[in-house]
């Protein structure tokens, strides 16, 4: 197998490399090269088994380089680096509102458990720098992160050694059959989430309101009742909202039924791609038994390009570790 004799010829060295392109963000998962390695030096101590501390090293390494240039692209450009890190996710969507929510709990704690969460740790990193993380702080905690994750993968190849022998051994018999099936499967698994996600995405899609529409209800009698959907950490990078909005949590729904009638109006917004968040709490006011309930396309960008009044949140922003509880008027 391909891996198997890259992992014995070159080692360390390819390790670092991959966790260092895993890093930047290529698909290009480091995990399995870590169990096999941990594999190969439980098979063959004297040889392999003696670079186990050289692996490691290198490893936290790769991924410090490949994250410290995610934690500057945050630093300087802030949550425009979290989008476009969204938008080579298969879940885009939703990644930087969960991770969001994750750091708004943990702090740059969360740096040393985000490599075991998928999409986690891409989208943590440029946060970190974000928000303002000292470098030395981000660093001690990816290190930890990058250390105990890369220790965990070649101590589950050491465990699995034999079982991941066998599955090689079969693999080389199979020869390219093998290969090919591992890339169908993936290509199936790809495929799969992207048609799941257009089609959710096809389903909000009607549920819109343009800028040049909400300006005109806002001036009605009946104005709608504005919700701004971003989370607090992301108000916090951010901070700026339409004026009079208030800010709303997708998932306590409770608050907002107890609060208004179903007759209520609503425009929701939020800042991630194709407005999902806002879409989606639309979708869950209609089905709470609300009448109108649309999101607001292209979101707080989309009323900013036009030049339109923002409202400042700089002298009232809520912690970023406070959680939000029912509805609140931001200042």
């Amino acid at each position: 197998m391909l891996l198997r004799d890259l992992v014995a010829q070159y080692g360390p060295l390819l390790v670092f490399a991959n966790v260092l392109a895993a890093a930047i963000g290529l698909p290009v998962p480091a995990m399995p090269t870590l169990v096999l390695f941990g594999a190969m030096s439980a098979m063959h101590p004297a040889m392999i088994g003696s670079q186990l501390v050289t692996v490691v090293a290198l490893s936290v390494l790769g991924a410090l380089i490949g994250d410290t240039v995610w934690y500057l692209a945050g630093r300087r450009f802030g949550g425009t680096t979290l989008k476009t890190i969204c938008r080579l996710s298969l879940s885009r969507d939703s990644c930087v509102k969960k991770t969001e929510r994750f750091f708004g709990r943990y702090g740059v704690r969360v740096l040393a458990v985000a490599r075991f969460i998928p999409g986690l740790s891409l989208v943590s990193v440029p946060m970190a720098g974000a928000f303002g993380t000292r470098y030395r702080t981000f660093v001690g905690y990816d290190a930890l992160g990058a250390a105990l994750w890369t220790i965990v993968g070649l101590v589950i190849g050491v465990m699995f050694y034999r079982q991941i022998d066998w599955l090689f051994a079969g693999a080389g018999q199979l020869g390219r059959v093998a290969l090919l099936v591992a890339v169908a499967v993936l290509a199936v698994y790809a495929a799969v989430r992207w048609m799941r996600r257009r089609a959710l995405i096809r389903q909000l899609a009607s549920a819109r309101v343009g800028v040049d529409e909400l300006d005109a209800m806002l001036r009605d009698t009946s104005a709608p009742v504005v919700l701004d959907v971003r989370s607090p950490e992301h108000r916090k990078l951010d901070p700026f909202t339409i004026p009079g909005a208030q800010f709303a949590d997708e998932r306590q729904i409770g608050d907002i039924v107890a609060r208004y009638p179903f007759s209520q109006k609503f425009v929701v917004y939020c800042s991630c791609p194709n407005e999902f968040t806002a879409a989606l709490m639309a979708k869950r006011l209609l089905d709470a038994g609300f009448t109108d309930a649309l999101a607001l396309r292209g979101g707080l960008d989309a009323w900013r390009d036009t030049g339109r009044q923002l409202t400042s949140l700089v002298e009232d922003m809520p912690a970023a570790n406070d959680p939000v509880a029912g509805l609140h008027k931001p200042a």
